[in-house]
Parts: structure tokens; sequence; C-alpha cells
């Protein structure tokens, strides 16, 4: 059974509000001439920022004992901050003038101060030393091979065996904000001289995009299963019930998308990725049959579970495989882009398993 508890808090009181400060940074990122003008203007409210910035970095990131308790909230402002950066580099088709300032060297400083800490702790996890001196090649194939059709998770059972509807919903509205954009980051690493590596990773796109129409485009599936459980199909509009851990899956993929240094990474990760899926949307789709919702409001789960058993052998033998040849001596990046993304896909299944929960208790105490 998937308990119905939350990642523990730290103890520690702060008297910072991150929401309030959260609410004016968003009115920062829009107003005119962030680096010039808007810093002088609204040098009060960017004061308070920068001190819940830093208190949050501090609760997050400010100890190396990794027992030590998890400040939920500090990691979930820092998340939704270096987001609300992040999502600046896809185009929304919204109001221009919220792009005024993607090029904001402020902006940029705050993504480093963000990134960097984040990104060391998340290294912390991993032996590197010891990804260095292993046989890559094969260890991209015995991770495939475990992770093709692996035991469900904790969080896999609780959906495909016990959630409500309540739950499928919750469940939905969390994957929304990536489902709805779905490949987006994928888009931006296949710019550059052609060869097979691209070829495929373009076709693995094109596939995903529905070949330019907007009907089989694998997003539309996503918007198809909202559609039919009467939920909002505007991107973002579930942006506040997100957990952090989902978020930093995707800001993570934005950050290995947008540095072509961490290319090797990005492929690892996708390659987890690609593998994964298939059994890991199966639970979702038997929740879905087993709560008897309409076939539209599985179809997402669905398509992935057809269509990705075909993407994960093409990301490892056309895309992987022929990489560790490309780049003997870093190919072992590929295999801590594939762990790292399975750690943080495995906290934010979890972590919506929680959620999904907490909504089901919700309910229940309200009737």
């Amino acid at each position: 059974m998937f308990r119905i508890v939350d990642s523990v808090t730290s103890s520690r009181q702060w008297e910072t509000d991150f929401d309030e400060a959260e609410h004016a940074f968003a009115e920062l990122l829009i107003s005119a001439d962030l680096d010039h003008v808007s810093l002088r203007r609204h040098a009060r409210s960017l004061a308070a920022f920068e001190e819940a910035v830093d208190v949050a970095l501090a609760a997050a990131h400010g100890h190396l004992d990794a027992s030590a308790p998890i400040d939920d909230d500090a990691h979930r402002f820092l998340h939704r901050v270096l987001y609300r950066i992040n999502r600046l580099t896809l185009f929304w088709y919204d109001d221009l003038h919220n792009y005024r300032n993607e090029r904001s060297a402020y902006l940029q400083g705050l993504r480093d101060r963000i990134e960097n800490p984040w990104q060391e702790a998340e290294q912390r996890a991993h032996a590197l030393d010891r990804l260095r001196g292993v046989d890559v090649a094969a260890g991209l194939r015995s991770r495939t091979a475990l992770d093709l059709d692996p035991p469900a998770s904790m969080a896999g059972v609780f959906f495909r065996d016990r959630a409500s509807d309540v739950a499928y919903q919750r469940l939905l509205a969390i994957a929304s904000l990536d489902g709805l954009v779905e490949a987006s980051q994928l888009s931006r690493t296949l710019g550059g001289v052609s060869n097979p590596i691209q070829s495929t990773m373009t076709r693995l796109l094109v596939e995903e995009y529905g070949g330019g129409r907007l009907a089989k485009k694998h997003s539309s599936y996503f918007r198809a299963m909202l559609e039919t459980l009467e939920m909002s199909t505007t991107p973002e509009a579930y942006f506040d019930v997100v957990p952090w851990e989902v978020l930093s899956t995707i800001n993570h993929s934005f950050l290995l998308s947008d540095r072509k240094r961490y290319f090797l990474r990005y492929v690892g990760g996708l390659l987890y990725t690609e593998t994964s899926v298939p059994a890991a949307f199966r639970c979702y789709s038997t929740a879905a049959t087993r709560l008897a919702l309409a076939p539209d409001a599985r179809t997402y789960w669905d398509l992935h579970i057809k269509e990705d058993a075909r993407h994960g052998p093409w990301m490892l033998n056309d895309v992987a495989l022929p990489l560790v040849e490309l780049y003997p001596a870093d190919a072992w990046e590929l295999l801590l882009g594939y762990d790292q993304q399975r750690r943080m896909s495995g906290r934010a299944a979890d972590a919506t398993a929680r959620s999904a929960a907490s909504a089901e208790c919700a309910v229940l105490l309200r009737t």
C-alpha cells in the first residue's frame, strides 16, 4: 500500500514567505527592461526575493548530510522559480511582451545560482569514479534490459490497483505540465550537422509531433484525456499542484538540452525515458480501465506503450551505442544521464502518487 505521507519538511520555521516572493518574481519577469530600469524601480521587492532565494538555498542545499530532513517548501520555491526562467526558452503563443527579458543577464545569473548547488547535490547520489571505469556499452544494455519490464513500483501499484477517479485526475493534472508540451526539450537538441545519430533523433521527434499533423501529435492525445474528464486543457493550468520532484525532472531536461556539453547526459536520460515508459504507463492505463473510464481517458498511455516499445531500441542501438564509439573518453556520461533520470523519475512518480493519495483523502474528509 502506498502511504499517504509527504516528504519530511524541515522543522525550522522560516520567516520568509516563499509564495509572496515568487509572486514578486513573476511580476519582475514581465516588467520592462529587467536588467536596468526594473531592478532599480523594484529594489525593495527584489531585495525580499533575493533574501528568499538565499534562505531557500540554505535550507535545500546548505548541508551535506544525505540523511537530513528535506525542506519541501524550499525545494518547491527554487524549482518553481527555475521553471519560470526555463519556460522562456519555449514559445507559448502568448503575449510577446512576456519574452522581453528572455536574455536578461540577471535571470541567467539567478538560474546559475539555483542550478549549480542543485546539480551538485544530484550528482552526489552517483559514484562518478565508478561510472568512469565501466564498460559503457555493456552498462547501457544491462540497464535497458532491466528497465524494459521491471516489477511495478509502489507508485505504479497504487495507481494500478487502488487509485480512485480523484487520484487519477490528480495524476493527469500533474502530468499535464509536461504532457501538453511533450518533446519540446528534444526539439532543442537537433540543430547542427546531419549524421545518422541526429537523423534517428529527428525521426523520434517527428513521431512525437505526429508528422506535423496536430491531431496525431502526442500532446493532442494528452489533451483528449483531459477533455474526456472535463479537465482544463490550458497549459500550466495545474502548475500549483505539481510537486517539486516533478518540476525538478522538467528543469533537469531544460538544463541538459540547453547545454551542448551535456548532450551525452541528455541522451542517456532520454534512453531511460523511452525504455521505461511502457512499463510505467501500463499501470496508468490499467487504472483507467479499472475505473471504467472512457477509452479516450487512457489513449495517451496506450499510444506510448506501443510507440516507445520501438523508440527505446532506436535510442539504444542507433543513438546511444554509436555515441559510445564516437566519444570513448566521455561515454560514461551516458550512464550518468541514464542513472540520474532513473532516480529523478522514480522520485517524481512517488511524489505524484503521494499527491494523488492526498487528494483522495481531502475528498473523503469533505464527505
